[in-house]
């Protein structure tokens, strides 16, 4: 696409577009220069207050609307992402950095994910219950739970709202939704097929700003009945803190920090293979990237060296040139912690197999990395990397390696290599996790929940449970 020219960000209120004029503004940036790619508007109180009234008013007509109806908008939007998927693709990379087949996948999931929840909100049953009173009949309904604020990070700019969108307009929910600052225009380019394929104004409501403002003023409304938040678990917690004043309904799918169990009797290459494809996509900025890899004594080295060759030969580049196979980190902040929690590492003993370093001097590549026989005490064994970093330990004993995997207080996702049908039973019952792969590596689908336990949240944003996330539960017992 040798035309592609980045959009301008607009705020979309009301089912208005909404340009910069006097609003502040913040940069948008291309992280493989660094350079500014367009200006951000800052959504004012008056904005905020005109999303609410928005998604107020628009509610009781959205709602009464049959879920054929609201299905048939979400089919549209679905066909026109699919035909807007390349297009998509430029956006998402120009401002998030991953590789541009990535991109273009995730506005195609995106569609997947709306055809998903158009249809299963149109089987979002209630049910009657026998009743001992032989005159009384008593009815369970489902109903939409109301106004939804919606927070989504930089890491998937598309998909992570389209779950979101897709799951509250399915379930008769209007939405104010907050994408991050960082990467504007994927969630700007869903509101727009939204828009085209005919959702009825005010039921979707975009605005950026300071995170930390628009949260606070956007939970503490009464208009709010339902949170949902992608991001790390200290903000988390803090939206959680503030939810909770209101008794509102939550969904937080939070960080992770994921061990990989490679057993003596897997298939090695297989395992490596597959791991490192899932630890360098989108340059291992993903919450349920593999990272904390515990592998057998007996087949550690193997198992580094056939990684190490996968990470290797890695085209690391903007990723808009076709030949570049991991983008740049999405900011600079990621390489500053990069550098951080590699230097800790080494300094404490591990070895550093490959990469380490910054590449270039201009925007934010970094080389995939290996750290080996990583100790417990280095920081990275302990704080998620969200980055090309993957950490390796060895182990011996079953009982040992999964109190391992469980010694976090996270929960997302893990994964385990095995040819014995036994214990791979025996990992999915004790590995404290929300998903788990074993001998497979591919965790979200719009079919199947999405979400984590201990302190990597609760919900799920996937399947029939993420959209029960933006239902209620009413029984009506009638005489």
């Amino acid at each position: 696409m040798t035309d592609f020219t980045y959009p301008e960000p607009k705020l979309f209120i009301g089912g208005v577009w909404l340009e910069a004029g006097s609003r502040d503004t913040i940069p948008v940036l291309d992280p493989a220069t660094g350079a500014p790619i367009a200006r951000l508007p800052v959504a004012t109180q008056a904005d905020l207050d005109a999303a609410l009234d928005a998604a107020n008013r628009s509610f009781p007509a959205w709602r009464a609307m049959s879920a054929i109806d609201r299905a048939a908008i979400l089919h549209r939007a679905g066909m026109l992402l699919r035909e807007r998927a390349r297009y998509i693709g430029h956006v998402s990379t120009s401002e998030q950095g991953k590789v541009l087949a990535e991109s273009s996948a995730e506005a195609a999931a995106s569609a997947d994910i709306f055809d998903w929840f158009a249809e299963e909100a149109r089987r979002a049953y209630g049910r009657i219950v026998p009743s001992k009173f032989p005159s009384v009949r008593q009815n369970v309904l489902k109903e939409p739970v109301g106004p939804v604020a919606a927070f989504t990070p930089w890491n998937f700019p598309t998909t992570i709202p389209a779950r979101k969108l897709g799951a509250a307009l399915a379930a008769g929910c209007t939405v104010i939704i907050k994408p991050a600052e960082e990467t504007p225009g994927s969630c700007l380019e869903l509101a727009r097929a939204l828009d085209d394929a005919g959702l009825p104004k005010g039921v979707l409501n975009v605005v950026f700003g300071v995170p930390a403002q628009i949260s606070e003023y956007l939970i503490a409304s009464p208009v709010i009945k339902k949170i949902s938040f992608t991001g790390s678990t200290m903000v988390g917690k803090h939206l959680s803190r503030l939810a909770a004043d209101g008794m509102k309904k939550s969904t937080m799918e939070l960080g992770g920090h994921a061990p990989v169990l490679v057993f003596e009797d897997a298939d090695i290459d297989k395992a490596a293979a597959m791991m490192a494809r899932s630890k360098y996509r989108n340059a291992g900025q993903i919450c349920i990237a593999p990272t904390r890899f515990y592998l057998h004594d007996s087949i550690h080295d193997r198992f580094v060296e056939a990684f190490g060759r996968i990470a290797g030969g890695l085209v690391i580049g903007n990723g808009l040139d076709p030949a570049s196979t991991m983008g740049p980190l999405a900011n600079g902040r990621r390489l500053e912690a990069m550098g951080v929690l590699i230097e800790d590492a080494v300094g404490k003993g591990a070895s550093l197999r490959t990469g380490g370093a910054r590449m270039g001097n201009a925007g934010n590549f970094w080389q995939p990395t290996i750290l080996t026989d990583v100790p417990n005490s280095a920081a990275v064994m302990n704080t998620e990397p969200f980055g090309p970093v993957a950490v390796t330990q060895r182990f011996t004993d079953m009982d040992a390696v999964i109190a391992e995997a469980n010694r976090l207080p996270y929960g997302l996702s893990a994964y385990a290599f095995t040819a014995d049908g036994a214990r791979a039973n025996a990992l999915a019952d004790r590995i404290e996790a929300g998903m788990i792969g074993i001998n497979f590596s591919v965790l979200t689908g719009p079919e199947t929940p999405f979400g984590g336990i201990k302190e990597s949240g609760h919900g799920s944003e996937g399947g029939i449970e993420g959209l029960d996330g933006f239902l209620i539960t009413k029984y009506v017992a009638q005489a």
